[in-house]
């Protein structure tokens, strides 16, 4: 393992050695120049891990020095401890300001010199580390896509991921609505607490109240210990409720007083417990009609449509089929060890002409198994287990899967068509629709059109 590289620069040579001697003894790797000029050709050099720059220097003095280091376009910056002889405390806190770790005043003692370096090290370390955690997170949640609705998903995410208001996201499954969820809390003030997740659809309906709100020990058969809630456990944070739509009424209820209140009491508690919880929900089912249903509280619909997200389907961002694909590609053989692949335009047709029915998790599945089962470099039609050349050319109506689809197809374009034929007047497209303004408007959000449109 390489010693780690301490660059000393000050005007006097016996500081210099003393420096290098005391570092060398150290373990460490120690260089010294003169000058902040010599300095700033040193590091464009070589990588450096922590500078330790006098402030009073010929020519350029040392505040400069540490202003170009954090300028320098370098892989990894070094950290920088300022030494000054005549010190005081402007200087320190100008030194602090500029980017500086620590600012040391001479005589330097071995003891000082030892802990500042040990100090500043293990600072820079975390700083790196926690850089690279920060960009894998953000890879790991990237939305990738270069057709209208992604961008415009992008751009909306980027607006409200700041906030604190409460999302719902539309789409179908697969389409990557908890992507979604955690690019907008990776990208909120909340991303250093816990992002908490809830399959609403997955827990049985005897459950999901404790699931959601805890329980104390012996509040029925099976509480055999006190379990904490998924709501408590995001104190802080936020918490994800996925397939909100299959949520029974009974806990919609208790769910609808916790998002008012930001308090809940666990089952079987006599107190109730308060909560900081930004929540997000995400549904493949038209709320619209579950209300008119009576399946889902009109409401809470209000409550957790503050802000809607709509996740469009593969079918209708086929532009970003290749682009996915690529990303894929590269995550798979990466994970397996293999050889980099790519695809042949013939086989970029085939995926961009198939329908999608599971939309993205069908893609990164169907990818997977093509780096699994496929030695190949280059991946060709004939490696693509998808069979387009058989199936019949896509009608419109094929788009769509069910009968809610095709009435939600139609109604988005009815609407649109009368808005552009009021000039985007919205109460008086409400008076052509014969609807109250406000469900006009509750419409739009549900069927993803913006006021503008």
């Amino acid at each position: 393992m390489k010693p780690v590289r301490i660059l000393i620069v000050d005007d006097e040579p016996d500081i210099r050695r003393s420096l290098c001697g005391v570092l060398e003894d150290e373990g460490y790797a120690a260089h010294a120049v003169e000058s902040g000029e010599a300095c700033l050709d040193e590091l464009g050099r070589a990588a450096c891990e922590l500078v330790l720059l006098d402030v009073w220097l010929p020519g350029m003095d040392g505040m400069e020095t540490l202003t170009r280091i954090q300028e320098m376009p370098l892989p990894e910056r070094p950290v920088v401890v300022m030494i000054s002889g005549h010190g005081n405390i402007e200087t320190a806190v100008k030194a602090t300001k500029l980017g500086a770790f620590d600012f040391l005043e001479k005589p330097l003692t071995i003891q000082k010199i030892s802990v500042v370096a040990k100090n500043a090290l293990e600072h820079r370390r975390l700083q790196i580390e926690n850089s690279r955690l920060k960009e894998g997170t953000e890879s790991r949640y990237r939305i990738i896509g270069e057709s209208v609705p992604m961008k415009a998903l992008r751009h909306e995410l980027a607006l409200m991921a700041g906030t604190n208001g409460r999302v719902l996201i539309y789409g179908e499954s697969g389409t990557g609505k908890e992507l979604v969820a955690h690019a907008l809390h990776a990208m909120s003030p909340r991303a250093a607490e816990l992002f908490v997740e809830v399959n609403c659809a997955a827990i049985p309906e005897e459950l999901i109240e404790s699931e959601l709100f805890g329980h104390i020990k012996g509040s029925f058969t099976s509480a055999h210990e006190t379990k904490i809630g998924k709501f408590q456990k995001a104190d802080g944070g936020t918490i994800f409720l996925d397939e909100v739509g299959d949520m029974s009424l009974r806990t919609q209820a208790k769910v609808l007083r916790a998002l008012e209140e930001q308090r809940f009491e666990p089952v079987g508690a006599g107190a109730s417990v308060q909560v900081d919880v930004r929540v997000v929900a995400a549904t493949n089912k038209n709320l619209d009609e579950e209300i008119e249903r009576g399946n889902f509280r009109e409401d809470l619909f209000y409550r957790l449509n503050v802000i809607p997200f709509h996740v469009p389907p593969m079918r209708d961002r086929r532009e970003d089929i290749p682009l996915l694909a690529d990303y894929f590609l590269r995550e798979f053989t990466t994970a397996y060890g293999r050889k980099p692949k790519e695809l042949t335009p013939e086989a970029y047709r085939i995926l961009q002409e198939y329908h999608w029915p599971g939309n993205v998790r069908e893609l990164r599945n169907m990818i997977e198994r093509i780096v699994i089962l496929n030695p190949q470099v280059r991946v060709d039609a004939r490696h693509i287990p998808l069979n387009v050349t058989r199936r019949p050319a896509e009608r419109p109506i094929d788009r769509f899967g069910s009968l809610a689809e095709v009435r939600e197809a139609v109604e988005r374009e009815y609407i649109l068509k009368k808005l552009e034929e009021t000039s985007g007047n919205v109460t008086r497209t409400a008076e052509l629709l014969g609807l109250e303004r406000s469900n006009l408007y509750r419409k739009m959000k549900t069927l993803g059109i913006g006021p503008k449109e």
